[in-house]
């Protein structure tokens, strides 16, 4: 039998609620990787990628999905600071799992920009894509600027997560200090 995995990039600066909302449609899959963006594709300023693993990690925990697991392939492949590729990370998968049926899950973000994506076409034609909007309205950005407001953020992403960034002492908000 075949294993159907989806692979939801982003870059979980920091994870919310929104990314919740499209998890929790994604049990139907044997297994999803939650890919937070190495180096941004179009230039946005970040949370250190260490540091949204480790959100990544606590957010997984609190959400409590079995099939949800943290996948560091971007960093693996990275060459330097360059941004690493959709088409790179979706080739790069089917070589390690090469029985598995891959499904690229593309969020509000990513899904009215999917044209610029490199290689969008060749994309279409090898892998699955499913557009999965968020139901939960609920951006990194205001998490963020919530945070730098020094505004309650308990209810824009889970407990561990608020948590961790509530903590400024642990974490590197190089952008937003």
């Amino acid at each position: 039998m075949t294993t159907s995995i989806a692979v939801f990039g982003s870059a979980f600066n920091p994870p919310s609620l929104g990314h919740k909302s499209v998890l929790e449609r994604l049990q139907h899959f044997d297994r999803v990787l939650l890919l937070p963006s190495y180096s941004h594709a179009w230039g946005k300023a970040m949370i250190d990628y260490d540091a949204r693993c480790e959100l990544v990690k606590a957010f997984i925990e609190d959400l409590g999905l079995p099939n949800l697991e943290l996948c560091l392939l971007e960093k693996e492949i990275a060459v330097g600071n360059e941004s690493v590729t959709t088409y790179a990370v979706l080739e790069e998968l089917q070589k390690r799992l090469p029985d598995t049926e891959l499904t690229f899950v593309v969020g509000p973000d990513n899904f009215l920009n999917f044209g610029k994506f490199y290689k969008s076409d060749e994309i279409l034609k090898k892998w699955q894509i499913l557009a999965c909007p968020e139901v939960v309205k609920v951006r990194s950005t205001i998490i963020r600027e919530n945070i730098v407001n020094n505004r309650s953020i308990s209810h824009l992403t889970t407990e561990r997560v608020a948590r961790m960034l509530t903590d400024k002492l642990h974490y590197s908000f190089r952008e937003y200090d």
